[in-house]
């Protein structure tokens, strides 16, 4: 099974780099309206880090309430 991942992976990394040979002349488009006025916002990795932060805090939190109920 590890060997077919292995395939798969390698076979995936060339499809992209052949992508990016054939976009590497290309210009970037614009952002949209909506991502320039909120940059963070819009952004999927600040948003994964923040609701992740949030999980672990209520984790903790459920954690210290279920030790410490008496």
């Amino acid at each position: 099974m590890s060997a077919g991942v292995l395939v798969l992976s390698f076979l995936y990394t060339l499809k992209v780099a052949r992508q990016q040979k054939a976009l590497k002349n290309e210009l970037d488009t614009d952002l949209p309206d909506k991502v320039q006025e909120h940059p963070y916002t819009r952004n999927p990795i600040f948003l994964t880090y923040l609701i992740a932060a949030v999980l672990v805090i209520l984790f903790i939190i459920y954690k210290a309430v279920d030790l410490y109920a008496v």
